[in-house]
This record gives structure tokens, C-alpha cells and sequence, in this order.
């Protein structure tokens, strides 16, 4: 096992690295919070700056009313690329830093304007950005230290000794608390983020196996149903395929060559569906989701030796057939111990955007599947009226 790590806050690299998606998510909505809270902050201090109230002298409110603007224009970037920085982690990363940069040099301003008080604001700024974000360690006490080094130094050249040495004991009173609190309260997110890690890819394995058969990997029978529901209630124009696939003679195969050259015979015919179909799953459990979304091809198991094919995007008879054939003969073309060959007989029908009904579709492939079949197996059939052989 790993050594954990303090820069990871008690845990390993790997286990962090696991939990950066939902971390920098995490930072994204703390980063939208805080903004808004700096816009209303900068907004109040430039009103106490036009009034030389509180401290502060109108010579100030030039300043502040270019943080307020900056301050609306990086809420309003966070908000048009929400969906751009959820894809990519780095700009989360990018911006997290120059808001508490922007934060933190704020601190030092509104401190700087008020030469004859001890800095409140910069206090508290420190301790948000220390509960609000998560980096790791080392980056959290180098950024804090760095902004507190410049803080000093501000206070040391504008202000009188009194009131600096006031600001270095808070600061370093508070900075202590922050990088306390920074550890406990990030190691508590963290674990957070790996149990709801762990609840997530529980429920995801329980959902491949509730929708996927373990033979094959092809769909079970619900799953593609369900599926081929959804996509015919799309508001569509275009031409969906349906096909059913049955293996020839499935019956004595398991009889003379026994159940186990069954089960290879079918786990065959399921991987040569997928390649032919170009169906790759990438990531299991969103296959389902994204079939339906992106168009894309998919088939399933409907139980023993019998299977049924949605294929999207074909136009032409020619395509449909020239797609079934390349499956066939690679069924053909295979040879096992005591096996010449993959037959299966094929019915095929399509289903027209003003025909959206399930139920008759896959009656009229069973049809096709069974013209097949009494025809001498082995071969493909379209529905009746949508091609003549």
C-alpha cells in the first residue's frame, strides 16, 4: 500500500486523483459564490468611498469601481462557460487561482485604504478562500503565505507601527487557524467525494448487470426494448432499421458438441454483431443514455440463440443488406473444433418515420426471420413489400 500523504490531506495520490472531476466541480460552485459575494462586497466599499465614510476617502472609488467591473465580467465569463470548464478540469484550475488572487489582492486594497485601522477584511478573505477551495497542501500554504508576506509589506510602508504590529499578529493568528481549518475541512470533503465515488460505481455495476447480457455484452432483452422504445418517440425524420437474427441448427450444436462450444458459439455471434455494428461501448454504464442521444447503432440478446439489431443512418436498401451480409459471412467464416461455420438466418424490416410502432416492427422481422428459415436458412430476408428477392 501507498504511504498517504499530508499534501493530499492523509490520503494517497492515487485516491485524490480519483476525486479531481468532483473536486474541481466543488471549486467551480465556490468560486460562483464567492464572486457574487465580492461583487456585493466591492459594491458597498465603493458606496462607503463616495460617501469618505468609514475610513475610506473618495480617491479610492476609481479603484473599486474597476474591481466591480472586473468582478461582473468573471462572473459573467463563469457563467457562459459553466459547461466548457466542467469538460475541462484546467480551466477551473486557471480561474480558481485568479479569484483568490483577485480576492486576496482586495484584502490588501481595502486594508491599504484604511491606513489608521487594522485590516478586518483581508482577515476574513483569508479564511474563505481557505474553507472554500481545495488544491492540495503545499499549494494552499504557498499561496496563503505568499499573500500574507505582501500583505505585511503593505502594512509595514503605509501604516504606523502600532496598528502594523496589530495586522502581524492577526494575520498570523488567522493564517495558522486557515491552514487548521484548510486540512480538516478539505480531508472531510475528500472522503465525502470518495464515498459518493463508491455509492456511484456501485449503482453503475448494478446497472450494467441489470442491463447488459454477461454471455454476450450485448443488451438483455428489457434494456434494448426499452431503448428502441425511446428512439422511436423521437420527433424524427429519419429511417430506423430493426433486425432479428436467429442461429441455424443452434439446438444440435449443443447436443453434439455440448453446451460449453453453445455458449462460444454465442459469444461469437454477440462479438461479431458489435464489430459489425461498430458498437463501442468506451464507458458501459452511459451507453444507454448516449445510443439514444447520439444516434448510434445497438443490439441485444433476446435470450438462447436468437438476437435483434437497431441500426440508425442507413438510407439504402443496398447499405442495410451490405451491413447483415458482412455479419453473415464472418459467421460463416468461423471455424471451432467440430464446426465449419456460423449459420444464421436473418429477417429484416424498416421502420418509417410515420410508422413508429414497436409492437408491429418486430412482428414484421419475426415474419421476415421466418421467410428465412423456411426458405433454407442461412440467408436474409426483408419484410414482404420492402424488398423483393
Amino acid at each position: 500500500m501507498k504511504d498517504k500523504s499530508l499534501n493530499y490531506y492523509g490520503y494517497e495520490k492515487t485516491t485524490y486523483d480519483d476525486c479531481a472531476y468532483l473536486i474541481e466541480q466543488m471549486n467551480r460552485r465556490h468560486m460562483e459564490i464567492l464572486n457574487v459575494w465580492f461583487i456585493f462586497i466591492t459594491a458597498v466599499y465603493l458606496f462607503f468611498s463616495w460617501q469618505n465614510s468609514y475610513g475610506f476617502s473618495e480617491q479610492n472609488s476609481p479603484v473599486f469601481l474597476g474591481l466591480l467591473i472586473a468582478e461582473v465580467i468573471f462572473e459573467a465569463v463563469l457563467i457562459i462557460y459553466r459547461k466548457s470548464m466542467d469538460r475541462y478540469l484546467g480551466m477551473i484550475l486557471y480561474l480558481k487561482y485568479l479569484n483568490i488572487t483577485a480576492l486576496l489582492a482586495f484584502g490588501i486594497i481595502c486594508s491599504a485604504a484604511q491606513p489608521y485601522m487594522a485590516a478586518t477584511i483581508y482577515l476574513v478573505i483569508l479564511a474563505l478562500v481557505a474553507l472554500s477551495y481545495i488544491g492540495t497542501m503545499l499549494q494552499m500554504t504557498l499561496t496563503l503565505l505568499a499573500a500574507c508576506g505582501a500583505f505585511i509589506t503593505v502594512s509595514y510602508m503605509i501604516k504606523p507601527g502600532s496598528i502594523f504590529n496589530q495586522d502581524v499578529f492577526n494575520v498570523l493568528v488567522v493564517l495558522l487557524l486557515s491552514l487548521v481549518l484548510h486540512y480538516t475541512f478539505q480531508r472531510a470533503r475528500i472522503r465525502q467525494f470518495i464515498t459518493f465515488r463508491q455509492s456511484t460505481k456501485m449503482q453503475q455495476e448494478l446497472e450494467i448487470k441489470s442491463s447488459f447480457d454477461a454471455l454476450t455484452s450485448l443488451l438483455n432483452r428489457g434494456r434494448f426494448f426499452s431503448m428502441a422504445g425511446e428512439v422511436l418517440g423521437q420527433d424524427r425524420d429519419d429511417t430506423v432499421v430493426l433486425g432479428l437474427m436467429d442461429l441455424d441448427k443452434f439446438k444440435q450444436i449443443n447436443d453434439s458438441l455440448g453446451h460449453q462450444m453453445g455458449d462460444k458459439v454465442i459469444q461469437t455471434a454477440g462479438k461479431t454483431i458489435l464489430e459489425a455494428l461498430r458498437i463501442d461501448y468506451g464507458d458501459k454504464w452511459s451507453f444507454p443514455e448516449r445510443a439514444i442521444k447520439e444516434d448510434l447503432n445497438f443490439a441485444g440478446r433476446l435470450g438462447g440463440d436468437e438476437f435483434v439489431v437497431l441500426i440508425r443512418n442507413l438510407k439504402t436498401e443496398e447499405d442495410i443488406r451490405g451491413v447483415f451480409e458482412n455479419i453473415l459471412d464472418t459467421l460463416n467464416s468461423v471455424h471451432m473444433e467440430g464446426l465449419d461455420g456460423i449459420h444464421s438466418s436473418i429477417g429484416i424490416t424498416r421502420i418509417a418515420p410515420s410508422d413508429r410502432d414497436l409492437d408491429a416492427a418486430y412482428a414484421r422481422a419475426d415474419e421476415a426471420l421466418y421467410v428465412s428459415k423456411e426458405s433454407g436458412r442461412n440467408q436474409i430476408s426483408f419484410y414482404a413489400g420492402e424488398e423483393r428477392n
